[in-house]
This record gives C-alpha cells, sequence and structure tokens, in this order.
C-alpha cells in the first residue's frame, strides 16, 4: 500500500500513530461513494493495493480523528475479480499505521440479503463493524419494511439508516462511527471445515484479525492471506497450515468456496426473511392494470397530463398560494412581525433593528420567515405529492413513458423528476437532480431548470398579470418556455460532454400509496432540508442587507437602467424588478404589477421572459454552486445570464418590427 507523501494528513497520521480507518465496505451501486464523500473533508491519496491495478480513495473524516477508505463494490470474499480483491486485500494490508481498521459495511435496504451475506462473512475479520442501511425511503416505496433493531440482534453490531443522496442520516452515522464492534459470527460450516479452523485456531493466535478468517480464506487458496501468513509467521506455518488446507479441501468433491457461499446465502435469506416483511403485490386488477396503461403511449399521456394537473393545485395553487398566503396573513403579519418589532424595540442601534426587520431586506423577515413561511410549506406539499407517487410506483412508469423524448436533450426517463420538480420550486428541482446518474444528465438537467422554469410562486403570480392581457402574451409566453426547453436541451446535449446513462429500472408493483408512511417520509425530509437550509437563508439576507446600505442596489440601478432601455426596451424602474425576483420572485412580479401603469403591454411581456429566464432566485444560485461545483455552477450562471438577456432583446426588437403590442 502507498500513501501520498507530500500530503499533511499522512505526515499528521504519521506523528499521532495509529488512527482508525474506516473501511466502506458493500456491494455495487448501494451508496459507498455517496457516503464518503459526505464523511471526509477531501482526498489525501489513492492507495494503491500490491498486485491489484485498483487504487482506492483515502480521505479525512469531518470534524473528528480518522480516515476513510472507499473501496469498490464486492459481492463474496472469494471472487477473483480485482475489484473485489482491493476491497477484501485492504483489510490485510500491514502498512496502514497501526491496523486499527474498523468496516464500515453499506447495505441497499431494497436488497437486504445480498449485504446481510456480505456481512456474515466480514464477521469472521473479527473487526469493529458497524452496518449503514442506505436508501430506505426506496424500500418503504417497494412495500419494504425492516426491523433494524432486530437486524442489529442478529448480526450483533448497531445499525445506522440513510438516504445518502439526500444527506439524511449522515450526521447520525458520523457520529455512531465510535460505537463500532466485533459482528457475531452466525454462520453454520461443515465438519469438515470446522475442523481446519480448529486447527488454525490453536496453531495461529488471533490478532488483529481473526484466525477463522484467515482459515477460510486459505481454504481458498487466497493469495494475499498467504502472502499475511508467510510475512507474520513464516514460510514453515504457511507450509504446514496449506497442507491440512489440501487435505480438507480433498474430503469433499464441492469446491470449498461454493460451499462456504453457499452457507452464507442461505444463513442471509433466513435472516432476511426474519427481519423484513414485504407487502405482497397489490390483487386489484384495476390497479394492476392502470400500472399499465401508465407506460403505454395512448393512455400514458392523458394520465401524465392529469397528474401534472393535480400537482399543480396541490403544489402550486394549495402549497405555494394558500398555505403560504395563510401563513403570511394570518401568523407573520398580524402577530409575529409587530410581537418581533416590539421585542427588538429595546436595541439601541437602528441599524441592527434594520438588520432584522427590515421589511423589504431584514433577516428576519426575508431570512427566517421566507424559509419558513414559504419554502418550508412547498417543498412539505411537494414530498407528499412525490412521495404518493414513488410509493405509488408511478414515477418509474413515468419514466419509462418519456425515456425517447428525454433522449434528445441528453437525459433519460429519470430526467423527468427535476424538470416536473421546476414548476414548483426550482432549488428543490436542482436538489432532485442528484437522482440522475452521470455528470452529464446532472449539469444539463441543472441547466435546464435553472434556464426557464418558472417556479409556482411565479407562475401564480404571472397567470394574474397575464389575466389582465391578451391570450396572444401567454401563448408567447409559455410557448418560448416550451420550445426553449427543448432547444436549449439538444443544444445543452450537443456541447455538454460526457456520457448519457441507460434506463436500467426495477419496475416495482403499483399500489395505493401508504398515506402515514408517505406524511412520515415528507415530514423527515422537510424537517432536514430546512435544518440544512435555514443557516444559508439567514446569512444571504444579511449580505443583501449590508449591501443595499451601503448603496449597492442603487448603484446597481444606476449602472444598468440605460443599458436594459438600450437593449430591450425596458424602463429603468425594471432594474428594482430584477433585484427583488433574484431575492424572491414573486416579490419581483408583484412589483412588476405594482409598477405595471409605467409599462406598456410589450414591456410587461419582455420583463417576464427576462425574469423567467434569468438567474431564478439567490437561493436557487446557491444550491446550484452547492451541487454542481464552483466551475459548472459559474458557466450555467453565465449561460443561462446571456441566453435570457439575448432571448428578450430578441422579443423586443421582433415584436417592435412585427408592430406587436398585445394590447
Amino acid at each position: 500500500m502507498t500513501t501520498c507523501e507530500h500530503c499533511d494528513t499522512c505526515h499528521s497520521d504519521a506523528a499521532k500513530g495509529p488512527i482508525p480507518h474506516y473501511v466502506f465496505l458493500g456491494t455495487m451501486k448501494v451508496g459507498k461513494s455517496t457516503l464518503y464523500d459526505r464523511l471526509t473533508a477531501s482526498d489525501c491519496a489513492e492507495v494503491a493495493i500490491p498486485g491489484i491495478a485498483v487504487s482506492i480513495p483515502r480521505g479525512r473524516l469531518k470534524g473528528r480523528d480518522g480516515v476513510a477508505l472507499d473501496t469498490p463494490g464486492i459481492h463474496s470474499l472469494f471472487s477473483t475479480n480485482e475489484d473485489e480483491r482491493a476491497s477484501r486485500d485492504i483489510l490485510l494490508s500491514r502498512e496502514i499505521p497501526g491496523e486499527d481498521l474498523r468496516i464500515v459495511l453499506v447495505a441497499d435496504a431494497k436488497n437486504l440479503r445480498r449485504t446481510i451475506a456480505i456481512a456474515l462473512q466480514f464477521a469472521e475479520y473479527g473487526l469493529p463493524m458497524l452496518l449503514v442501511v442506505n436508501m430506505v425511503d426506496e424500500a418503504a416505496s417497494r412495500g419494504i419494511e425492516i426491523d433494524y433493531a432486530k437486524l442489529s440482534e442478529k448480526l450483533g453490531v448497531r445499525v445506522m439508516t440513510t438516504i445518502a443522496r439526500e444527506g439524511i442520516g449522515v450526521r447520525e452515522l458520523a457520529r455512531a462511527l465510535d460505537d463500532v464492534r466485533p459482528a457475531k459470527p452466525v454462520a453454520a460450516y461443515s465438519p469438515r471445515v470446522d475442523r481446519f479452523l480448529a486447527v488454525v485456531e490453536k496453531l495461529i493466535p488471533s490478532g488483529a484479525f481473526s484466525s477463522r478468517a484467515l482459515g477460510i480464506l486459505l481454504l481458498t487458496e487466497d493469495p494475499a492471506v498467504e502472502r499475511y501468513i508467510l510475512d507474520k509467521y513464516g514460510a514453515g506455518m504457511l507450509d504446514q497450515l496449506r497442507r491440512l488446507a489440501a487435505e480438507t479441501r480433498r474430503e469433499s468433491p464441492i469446491a470449498v468456496d461454493i460451499e462456504l457461499s453457499n452457507q452464507y446465502q442461505a444463513e442471509a435469506a433466513r435472516i432476511a426473511e426474519q427481519v423484513q416483511k414485504v407487502e405482497p403485490p397489490s390483487k386489484s386488477s384495476l390497479i394492476l392494470s392502470f400500472g399499465d396503461w401508465c407506460t403505454q403511449l395512448s393512455t400514458g399521456i392523458p394520465i401524465a397530463l392529469g397528474i401534472l394537473v393535480l400537482l399543480y393545485y396541490f403544489i402550486g395553487a394549495f402549497g405555494a398560494t394558500f398555505l403560504v398566503d395563510t401563513i403570511h396573513d394570518e401568523l407573520f403579519e398580524p402577530h409575529l412581525i409587530p410581537l418581533l418589532t416590539a421585542l427588538i424595540d429595546f436595541i439601541p442601534s437602528a441599524l441592527l433593528r434594520d438588520m432584522l426587520m427590515d421589511p423589504d431586506f431584514g433577516v428576519i423577515p426575508t431570512g427566517i420567515f421566507l424559509a419558513l413561511g414559504l419554502v418550508m410549506p412547498v417543498i412539505f406539499c411537494f414530498y407528499i405529492a412525490f412521495g404518493a407517487l414513488q410509493d405509488s410506483g408511478y414515477l418509474v412508469r413515468l419514466s419509462l413513458l418519456l425515456d425517447r423524448v428525454f433522449r434528445l436533450i441528453g437525459l433519460n426517463g429519470k430526467g423527468v423528476i427535476p424538470l416536473v420538480m421546476g414548476f414548483s420550486c426550482v432549488t428543490m428541482s436542482i436538489l432532485t437532480t442528484r437522482v440522475l446518474s452521470t455528470t452529464k444528465e446532472k449539469n444539463i438537467a441543472s441547466f435546464l431548470v435553472f434556464l426557464c422554469l418558472p417556479c409556482a410562486p411565479l407562475l401564480a403570480v404571472m397567470m394574474v398579470i397575464l389575466a389582465k392581457m391578451p391570450v396572444s402574451a401567454s401563448i408567447t409566453i409559455y410557448g418560448l418556455i416550451f420550445s426553449q426547453l427543448l432547444l436549449a436541451g439538444w443544444l445543452a446535449n450537443k456541447i455538454i460532454p460526457g456520457q448519457r446513462s441507460q434506463l436500467i429500472l426495477e419496475i416495482p408493483t403499483m399500489r395505493l400509496p401508504k398515506p402515514w408512511a408517505v406524511m412520515k417520509m415528507a415530514s423527515r425530509k422537510t424537517w432536514f432540508f430546512i435544518k440544512e437550509a435555514l443557516p444559508v437563508f439567514v446569512l444571504a439576507s444579511m449580505f443583501i442587507f449590508l449591501f443595499q446600505r451601503v448603496g449597492g442596489l442603487s448603484a446597481l440601478e444606476a449602472a444598468l437602467g440605460p443599458v436594459i432601455n438600450m437593449v430591450m426596451g425596458l424602463p429603468e424602474q425594471s432594474v428594482q424588478v430584477f433585484i427583488k425576483t433574484m431575492i424572491r420572485r414573486e416579490s419581483g412580479v408583484a412589483e412588476l404589477e405594482h409598477l405595471s401603469p409605467l409599462f406598456t403591454n410589450l414591456q410587461i411581456v419582455v420583463n417576464l421572459v427576462l425574469m423567467t429566464f434569468l438567474a431564478p432566485c439567490i437561493n436557487a444560485t446557491i444550491v446550484l454552486f452547492k451541487e454542481r461545483g464552483a466551475r459548472a455552477g459559474a458557466l450555467i450562471l453565465a449561460t443561462v445570464t446571456v441566453y435570457a438577456i439575448i432571448l428578450a432583446s430578441l422579443l423586443n426588437h421582433l415584436c417592435r418590427l412585427a408592430g406587436i403590442t398585445f394590447t
């Protein structure tokens, strides 16, 4: 094994002596790398395993002593595949300082049996272990209920649950890393294997590794364990154990690795059956038929349109309008704002009082109340709707239905999820691009939702303004949104490097969603999001307030006003509309409605197009940079800004040339 010679972490580790090394193990596609990325501060070096052309990322854990190692997926201890050998052999290395190895075994909650089989094999190592059951939301959507306490009791290790792609349970997992303990070896072996293991236990005392684990690997003629015994106990011990292992193998015509694998799988199936319940498929022929209709073009499209309408009314009309307005009008405006204003009245500094309670830029009205009064109700409604669609099995069928269309814009059928989300909340939509598989798909989806998807609050206020104008104005704006969505997606697919992943989906049984399970998961996800986002909202509000107080916003209006007038034909007052839009979209549109007597109908249409295509809001921009990184985020932001200005300018000049005034 090699380490980075020039790395401060490695030098620091050497100076401190043994520190815990957490080896992340598990089968493929269970979320190991996602958890590794969330728990580590940065990669220190890639670790190379002698004799294997596979490197393993190594990074320091955030906020604690310890190092994490992200291994490739593994299906069995006995594989000859290089990736799997790397995951297994790293546990036998003597070059990790102090050999303080600990196992973090990551499981897919939908396929628990496979991970239990791996756990039974690594239990023989005698190393401290922690089991992380990931993707618990997807398991719940498939009707899988797991008794985690019973699973912990069966294996003898602590069991944690996570939704890694959304960061749920990660902090609890980080705290639980101290509570690792050796798993109980529960697998039963044949008499010949037991006799051999008993001999090995007499000849080799258990040290850093259990002698039973060494014996099991010796029976399968594992070269890594033979090197380990040669280095640690000498050639004589290795020759003696080799002869005994050969005699044991000759006692049965069945290969030892096959015999052991069958025993682990059988025991894993028995444990899985005891700790999980799977809801039987629906017996309703109508629901099953509905599931089939959802994937057929002739019936699937009308069903999809109907569900989109329901989503709009539930998230946009009920959540983003009714709930938000009720909270604002019945709670914040008449009670909380006057109460807090009175409470802070004792503060002698007017600047500090304004920073807290300024109605346009204060931390409490535009930071805390914005997060709790606007974002939280919309997100909660979205998670309920999203959970119901996921729990019923509809989202998978919608992805299948739209896969061919989405290939044209570089996505597969999964892309429908963030794009649908964009019509409720662009910030949340960018977060849901995590469901996509490749960086190219995530970049394209983030670009499209950032470019031209109006969120529910913007749509609601837009409808109020457009209702007072000729229908041609609505056709122009909505036509531009959908045509530019396809055009920009097609161009992005041609320009952005990378590959589109194939749509590989496991189709669950169609069923009625469970209300309690949906509400429980929606509450949990909403709580996690608010807990993570609220500090960001507060800091952003403080920045905007200070920027406004030093005259930054006025200077921006003075600088940009003439340019906006010359290029897009808009009055200078549009600057304050755009600034408010970037802080809070519906606030900007409301400002436009307030200033509408100063605008012509053409200027209103151009303004609405520019506001839709320009960067959505500060929160969405922050999340964009957080999710896509500084380079991709800056590129998307710059492209969207230029695209929006060009589109609005072209619309202005073309309408003027054609004499279109929308009057």
